[in-house]
């Protein structure tokens, strides 16, 4: 295997010389095309669309000239001097009542024409226009056909990153590995030219084949990702099961692709994974180590064992130097196992694990070293024991209720990119490209879980799944109770060192304090500063929950998101927006109102807030007996706000259309 070389060039041939790689992009898709000329308006150089020529019409959407000019005897199917039907000029300028027009005259849809010798199709596919493809289907256009550079409209949505128009074509039936003329797929295209989650998680999702070779150069979409350093989409890739080891026509695997083009930071990193495999290949329990079910329960197991052994294991009656020893041995299987057995999917599992194995040893503790000190006074151990049983009913409630995973099948997922997209309403704002489903408002795509999830809040890994609309509640249950129960360790570990060790912090500072404590018993102290330390985040976390919940009417996922959201946005009404005067600026701001260049600009206010009161209400859906109500909303099938969230919410730019035309 090569080393990397300095001098080596990073610009391999094979991606920039259209004649090494035939099954490149078109040259422009390099170049940027050459500005439009002028708009119609009242400038000076103004020229009266009543003279355009048809040509210029079509491009500009003068439709009235248009259609004097083909009632006066104009062929719709002439083509122009570049060998371009007036049909391709409405097609890449997203001219759809003048597609209409040239349809009723018998335009011809499938019409090759230009330097690349493609269809109109082509054209709109390559700039993006949705709405026009649908058009353009909806009167026979096959999307199928093959453009002078041999590629379909799969593959050229694919190598431009229109994430949309590759779940239409797929819902309409086109093959999700079609072949290119060079034996190209559109998973490879997207590996070589998108940099960015979609459209690769798209085609992923519909089983796009992972280790497919193209034709010429026998590259896999792996081979194609590490030619530019698309680490995004390498990182899916091999997620996904991609064969680091497969070699292309030249005998080159991924890896040799990396070297050769100089790829420092990529080659260390396959390098590593490579590394990895082998050893644990070689180890005595490779073949554990490659089992995911017994990685998981390792992950389980191990964190009890740890905690157990770093408080025992001082706790013991023999000589520190002993005790020294005994973790040599305990560090070495630590090491082993964190390199062997914990993968980024296991480590998911292990701040789960952490929170039962030191619930698991505090119980322990209380029950064998710390109820002595209780005294025999009943109150206190029913508090605790109704503690206990809430805190462990509201946790197996958080662990595993569904928190509102949106379902579907392939059938309703291809219907529903159908209906978006001939409704102009397949946007990704608000459709997920991993579970191809449209997304209610407040939901969102867990990367953990790998679903979409009603009314996200986040993923917690301490109860091992995502917190959502159907378990919130049992949520800030579980926080509420797992308070209490650190209280009642945190004060029975007092109990024990008030009268195992007197303290006097202005006799003994803090380091005789710390001392006193671990000789004591090194296992309270270690249970007590794990007490400590759980205490700190629990509050916290449940203080930033209630005033998300009851202040904000926002969940942590809007919160830290909400300038991406629309329905967050709030325009300034009109005692809060810009206002003219005669100092300063010109204007003064009002309320809340900001303005740049005299325009308001909206501010963060949730749509769903009813109301501290009613805020919490709603979410831990508490009746007390018919005295309060709860709203009841299905989230998982909201998709719009209510028509009395008021008039000054930005509308939804989920559905806005992007101009995207090229008029030469």
């Amino acid at each position: 295997m090569e080393e990397l070389d300095p001098s080596c060039n990073p610009l391999d041939p094979l991606l920039v010389d259209n004649k090494a790689a035939p099954d490149a992009p078109a040259k422009e898709v390099e170049t940027p095309p050459a500005p439009p000329p002028p708009p119609p308006g009242p400038n000076a150089g103004f020229q009266d669309p009543n003279t355009f020529d048809i040509i210029r019409a079509t491009q500009y959407g003068v439709f009235h000239r248009v259609r004097e000019l083909v009632e006066s005897g104009y062929d719709v199917n002439q083509m122009d001097h570049e060998d371009v039907s007036l049909l391709h000029w409405a097609a890449i300028n997203n001219r759809t009542d003048i597609v209409n027009y040239f349809m009723s005259k018998g335009a011809i849809v499938d019409r090759f024409g230009g330097h690349l010798n493609s269809t109109p199709l082509h054209w709109a596919t390559r700039q993006g226009h949705l709405g026009m493809i649908v058009q353009l289907m909806s009167f026979g256009a096959d999307p199928s056909l093959r453009d002078g550079e041999g590629c379909s409209c799969i593959h050229l949505a694919a190598q431009f990153g229109h994430t949309a128009i590759v779940a239409y074509l797929i819902a309409k039936g086109q093959d999700v590995d079609m072949l290119d003329k060079a034996g190209m797929t559109p998973l490879m295209w997207t590996a070589h030219r998108v940099f960015g989650y979609d459209p690769s998680r798209l085609l992923l999702t519909f089983g796009a084949t992972l280790n497919k070779a193209d034709k010429l150069h026998g590259n896999t979409a792996l081979h194609w990702a590490c030619s530019v350093g698309n680490h995004i989409v390498i990182k899916m890739l091999l997620n996904k099961g991609a064969d680091m080891y497969v070699v292309n026509h030249k005998g080159d695997s991924p890896l040799d692709i990396a070297i050769s083009q100089c790829n420092a930071e990529l080659v260390k990193k396959l390098r590593a994974m490579q590394a990895t495999a082998q050893a644990t290949k070689q180890s005595f329990l490779g073949k554990y180590a490659a089992d995911k079910i017994f990685r998981r329960r390792v992950c389980y197991v191990f964190p009890f064992i740890a905690l157990f052994l770093i408080g025992y294991i001082p706790e013991m009656s023999v000589a520190w130097g002993y005790k020294l020893l005994m973790f040599i041995p305990f560090a070495a299987a630590t090491h082993y196992t964190m390199k062997h057995f914990v993968d980024e999917d296991a480590a998911n599992t292990i701040p789960l694990a952490v929170y039962l194995s030191t619930k698991f040893w505090m119980y322990f503790t209380w029950l064998f070293y710390l109820l002595p000190y209780f005294g025999s006074d009943p109150t206190i151990h029913i508090i605790f024991t109704l503690n206990t049983l809430l805190l462990s009913f509201n946790f197996w409630k958080a662990w595993r209720t569904d928190p509102g995973y949106l379902k579907s099948n392939r059938e309703d997922k291809i219907k529903t990119i159908l209906e978006l997209a001939e409704t102009q309403t397949l946007k990704f704002e608000q459709f997920c490209s991993t579970c191809l489903i449209r997304r209610p408002l407040r939901s969102k795509h867990c990367n953990v879980c790998n679903r979409c999830v009603a009314k996200f809040d986040h993923h917690c890994p301490w109860v091992g799944n995502c917190i959502g609309a159907n378990n919130h509640k049992y949520f800030m249950g579980y926080l509420f109770f797992l308070s209490g129960m650190l209280i009642f360790c945190l004060y029975g570990c007092h109990l024990f060192w008030s009268v195992n060790c007197p303290i006097a912090f202005y006799e003994d500072g803090i380091t005789g304090v710390l001392y006193k404590l671990f000789k004591a018993s090194p296992w309270i102290a270690w249970i007590g500063l794990n007490a400590l330390f759980h205490i700190v985040w629990v509050s916290s976390l449940f203080v930033c929950q209630m005033y998300q919940i009851s202040w904000l009417a926002m969940t942590t996922n809007e919160r830290l998101n909400q300038m991406r959201y629309s329905h967050m946005q709030k325009m300034p009404g009109p005692e809060e927006g810009c206002k003219r005067d005669q100092g300063g600026h010109g204007h003064n701001h009002g309320g809340h109102g900001h303005c740049h260049g005299g325009k308001p600009t909206p501010k963060v206010v949730s749509p769903f807030n009813r109301g501290v009161v009613k805020n919490v209400v709603d979410v831990m859906g508490w009746r007390c007996c018919g005295l309060c109500r709860p709203l009841k909303v299905d989230w998982t099938t909201k998709f719009t706000l209510d028509s009395d969230s008021g008039p000054n919410y930005q509308a939804s730019n989920f559905h806005a259309g992007r101009e995207n035309y090229q008029f030469v």
